[in-house]
């Protein structure tokens, strides 16, 4: 490992973090990286560690859509994750949602006066909860705002993801909420799962980040609502409109 400079051991060990994130997949004699597939789906671990920032700037956006009182779901996810973490300390908020992770945040860190509501379901790689019970359990839900987090976006299919439980089930969430807001990083478009859950013409926001690619932005500008481009940079964000008032476009 001359060109490197570092040891055998050291190469070994980092392999072993790869293989465990799911990035590749150790062989005889080295590693092969892992082919993206439309059903490939991430653990939840593996895909926190990814563009970190951006989504907790995304999330810092996301989370600045909510007032006291509101009514919220939450879809599985990394970067819906963070917009949970981010909601702790508003009060009287009730959030239903299929994130286990989401749901422990908001149960061990929130305020005594939030409701959290975790939907029973099948519990999947990215500890999501999905299938039937979840679907049923959402059906007759109606809240102010829906955030959904996304495994790829494409100008033909939408909104997608690995997972045709995990779609049916957002699609139940798409459907009790009165604004919907994609939570994106940039690596997200050109990416597409095995099962669409909803248009980009459907999503009243979307938030992504600055290194989100120039005709994605154009694309997405036309398609949906409003598109926020956020910033790690970003101390505040701006104040938002009132539910249900005309979106702007906005970079």
């Amino acid at each position: 490992m001359a060109a490197l400079d570092v040891s055998d051991m050291t190469v070994r060990r980092d392999l072993e973090v790869l293989e465990g994130q799911g990035h590749l997949l150790k062989v005889h004699g080295g590693a092969t990286l892992l082919r993206e597939s439309t059903v490939h789906e991430p653990g939840f671990d593996t895909k926190r560690a990814l563009e970190h920032e951006a989504k907790v700037a995304i999330a810092r956006n996301a989370a600045s859509f909510v007032e006291p009182g509101m009514a919220v779901a939450i879809s599985a996810g990394s970067t819906t994750y963070e917009v949970a973490r981010r909601l702790t300390g508003v009060p009287r908020l009730t959030v239903i949602t299929n994130s286990v992770p989401a749901a422990e945040v908001l149960y061990h860190g929130g305020r005594g006066d939030q409701t959290v509501i975790l939907t029973g379901g099948v519990r999947t790689p990215s500890d999501a909860l999905v299938g039937p019970f979840a679907v049923n359990a959402l059906r007759d839900v109606n809240v102010d705002i829906v955030f959904l987090g996304v495994h790829g976006m494409t100008e033909r299919a939408g909104f997608t993801t690995p997972n045709l439980l995990e779609s049916e089930t957002h699609q139940a969430l798409i459907e009790a909420g009165g604004r919907l807001v994609i939570t994106a990083d940039h690596t997200k478009w050109g990416i597409s799962g095995m099962s669409t859950m909803a248009r980009l013409s459907r999503a009243d926001v979307v938030i992504s980040d600055r290194r989100l690619d120039l005709t994605a932005q154009a694309v997405l500008r036309a398609e949906a609502g409003e598109l926020i481009l956020a910033g790690p940079d970003e101390a505040t964000v701006p104040a938002r409109a009132p539910l249900g008032a005309a979106a702007a476009v906005s970079v």
